[in-house]
């Protein structure tokens, strides 16, 4: 057979591929090292209160920029503030980025206000939209009160020394001065205002005015000059992930009462109707997922010696000589357990927790729980009930006649059995029966009616 014709048409196939292959490699190379040249940004978006999930969120975007060898991170931010700590570590992170941080203040009503700040310093350079503002970083308690002098005057001695350290050699007097006044005397600052003092460093209308704006700055990272190049920079935007948003979720004062509360019903549902799972179940997941919310929020613990107080009023009124008290009063120990526990301390920018919500779920709470008991004190006091003696009460059919005595299957089982009322007799098979009594062996019955 002779196969020339297929070598060489496979021959001139593998020239061909060659040929187009030497003509595109560089091409290729070409826009490899077009696009490995381009400047790159990365940009994160922190919006809402200071917390945990902010800093994991940020901690995790600048591991991004530096995996994708970005030039420059641009971090848009817009928080009412939140807790001190939290910022610190955000603080810390920014400080030591190998790769330039720019702050900026957006959108448009957007706001860097207590904790944000100190945020907006400790990036490399910072900007702000218009119409936006910065300040009013006055460090308060939970309810928005004044703090005690003491204490008061820690927080902000503290938080001006950060004010020194992150504006020392990089802005001038008078950004120190107000951003110290933000902290002593709660001022806030326009975007012009700021740009004046010195506090920011530009005012841009977007991301891409400000990226424009930039290229060719240099700002200091890690005591060392660097220039930014990002004029017509390809941007990244780092989403938020799923399991970020749900953490963000679980923060939330309202989610974390429900759970609480809905934890608690399922665990007593699951007890008081021991052998199944679903319910118990849920309990357990709701319970972990409200032990979350209580670890990062700053709640009053003494709320829980109410709402503990509440569940054990709602079992005494079970047993109570006078229903209904000690219900009314375990309502008002859970409304106020929930309100101490949540309300009586905040982080700016998270809500606080609604009452109507609170109260519909403190009613509907002590009638649920009263059912459950309630139930689970009859089934505790019901007569026991084992073999033979189960029978009593049931039904079966007959299998053969009756007349008076015969066979009935009862409980899936057959059993010898005798009419209690022999004028009833005879009954035919499948006649329905009752079970009256027992004697020895032999079941007595009766014609079902």
């Amino acid at each position: 057979m002779n196969n020339q014709p297929a070598r060489t048409f496979i021959l001139r196939f593998t020239v061909a591929w060659l040929v187009l292959y030497s003509l595109m490699l560089p091409i290729s190379l070409a826009r490899a090292q077009s696009n490995a040249g381009a400047p790159s940004a990365v940009v994160l978006n922190a919006e809402g209160a200071v917390t945990p999930v902010m800093v994991g969120y940020i901690e995790r975007g600048l591991k991004i920029a530096g995996d994708r060898g970005a030039d420059v991170v641009i971090l848009q931010l817009n928080t009412p503030g939140g807790q001190i700590d939290q910022m610190s570590l955000i603080v810390s992170l920014l400080r030591a980025s190998e790769i330039p941080v720019v702050v900026y203040v957006t959108p448009r009503g957007a706001m860097a206000a207590s904790a944000g700040t100190i945020i907006t310093l400790a990036g490399h350079a910072a900007a702000m939209a218009p119409e936006t503002m910065i300040g009013a970083a006055s460090p308060v308690g939970g309810q928005g009160e004044d703090l005690e002098t003491t204490i008061a005057t820690k927080e902000k001695e503290a938080m001006k020394a950060t004010v020194r350290t992150l504006t020392s050699g990089r802005r001038p007097e008078s950004a120190t001065r107000l951003a110290e006044s933000a902290i002593d005397e709660a001022n806030a600052a326009s975007a012009e205002e700021a740009l004046e003092a010195g506090l920011i460093d530009w005012i841009a209308p977007d991301l891409e005015t400000l990226l424009n704006t930039i290229d060719g700055t240099t700002v200091i990272v890690l005591d060392q000059p660097v220039v930014l190049h990002t004029a017509g920079a390809s941007v990244y935007s780092v989403p938020v992930t799923i399991i970020e948003q749900i953490l963000g979720f679980l923060i939330n004062p309202n989610v974390v009462f429900l759970l609480l509360t809905i934890g608690v019903q399922s665990l007593l549902i699951e007890l008081s109707s021991p052998g199944g799972w679903v319910a118990g179940f849920i309990g357990l997941v709701c319970l972990l997922l409200a032990v979350y919310g209580l670890g990062v929020l700053p709640v009053n613990w003494f709320g829980l010696v109410f709402l503990l107080m509440a569940f054990v009023l709602f079992i005494v009124d079970i047993k109570a000589p006078t229903h209904g008290a000690l219900t009314a009063a375990g309502i008002g120990s859970f409304i106020a357990g929930a309100l101490i526990l949540f309300n009586s301390v905040r982080i700016p920018g998270l809500p606080r927790i609604s009452i109507p919500l609170v109260v519909g779920t403190g009613v509907f709470m002590a009638l649920s729980f009263s059912i459950i008991i309630s139930i689970a004190v009859k089934a505790l006091h019901a007569p026991v009930k084992t073999g033979k003696e189960s029978l009593i009460g049931m039904r079966g059919s007959v299998r053969s006649v009756m007349n008076p005595r015969g066979t009935v299957q009862v409980a899936g089982e057959l059993w010898s059995a005798e009419l209690l009322d022999p004028t009833q007799a005879p009954l035919p098979p499948f006649t329905a029966v009752e079970v009256v009594e027992i004697d020895g062996i032999r079941l007595k019955v009766r014609r079902a009616g």
